[in-house]
């Protein structure tokens, strides 16, 4: 093999071991902020069911005043 391949080989081959490593800095990252948007997810979930019920019994309370 010539040396002027063997610098172009190892060019690519550097170039491909660069974009592997920014691909698993970017995959790492879209990964922690998933897990993140997934914990916030469930907060707000919560959050809703708790207004949901305390609603429900605001309704509950209004009817019983209601029928009073």
């Amino acid at each position: 093999m010539s040396d002027e391949l063997i610098h172009t080989l190892e060019a690519k081959l550097d170039e491909l071991i660069r974009q592997c490593t920014r691909l698993q800095q970017d995959n790492a990252e879209l990964k922690k902020r998933e897990s993140e948007w997934q914990r916030e997810r469930v907060r707000l979930v919560e959050k809703n069911e708790l207004a949901r019920s305390r609603v429900e019994a605001m309704i509950t309370r209004l009817k019983s005043l209601e029928s009073e």
